[in-house]
């Protein structure tokens, strides 16, 4: 398979599984235990990989959000809780959710080696979130690993995604408008940003552009480790009933 088609194939599934423990009832609930509702463990859970940055730099980095929510919920999040310990503890359920969904996912050791291929071979400039991620411990057992990998690779396609739009000349805002129209408000922009036909070229765009920026790392795989990595994200979206 082309290193493009692989991209194509398996980057709906990785966006997915990637944020499947992001808001399950398991994760809520370890939130919950260290004083942060869902939405507040999410900000500071996975803008925490930051430090304890202001608010203006967490809203930069996430992108789609407005700004002025941001701020409520990071700067009132971390008033309980330190960042960095927020961060340590969402991607610690990250990994909880991988050992009770993949256990009996077969092909995980391959997947793993593949995963972290493209992990070391993407640069990391330029892209906060997914750096700050990436340089996270991540455990040693499979279920585990394998989901906190697919949590990283989120990230990097995330943060790629974000140049290319303000590349290609569209407002994060629009973009999320156009792409998740439902979930405008929740994100913070009421009332919703309007759009042309022409920003949907734009964003057309960008989406060509984010899978060409993620060509070079996914380009470490090999043949067999590509068949590995389109494999096992399958096998990871099918146990996470997740639909690409």
């Amino acid at each position: 398979m082309h290193v493009l088609e692989l991209i194509k194939e398996t980057s709906p599934i990785i966006g997915k599984a990637g944020a499947a423990f992001y808001f399950h009832p398991d994760t809520l609930a370890r939130g919950r235990e260290i004083g942060l509702d869902g939405f507040r463990f999410y900000m500071l859970g996975r803008g925490g990989v930051l430090g304890d940055a202001e608010a203006e730099v967490v809203a930069s980095a996430f992108g789609y959000f407005h700004p002025a929510l941001v701020a409520r919920m990071w700067n009132s999040a971390r008033e309980r809780v330190a960042p960095r310990e927020a961060a340590r503890v969402y991607f610690q359920c990250c990994a909880h959710l991988g050992r009770v969904k993949l256990a009996q996912v077969e092909g995980l050791e391959a997947f793993c080696a593949a995963a972290e291929k493209v992990i070391a071979a993407a640069n990391p400039a330029g892209l906060p979130l997914y750096a700050g991620i990436a340089a996270q411990p991540r455990v040693e057992d499979l279920p585990g690993r394998a989901l906190q990998l697919v949590a990283v690779l989120r990230e990097l396609r995330g943060s790629l995604h974000l140049v290319a739009v303000v590349a290609s000349g569209l407002a994060p805002e629009v973009a999320h408008a156009i792409r998740r129209p439902n979930d405008v408000k929740t994100f913070g922009w009421d009332p919703a940003p309007t759009y042309t036909e022409a920003d949907r070229a734009k964003l057309d765009a960008a989406e060509a552009l984010t899978n060409a920026l993620l060509v070079p790392p996914y380009s470490a795989l090999d043949e067999t480790a590509r068949a590995a990595f389109l494999d096992g994200v399958r096998a990871i979206g099918a146990a996470l009933e997740v639909q690409p």
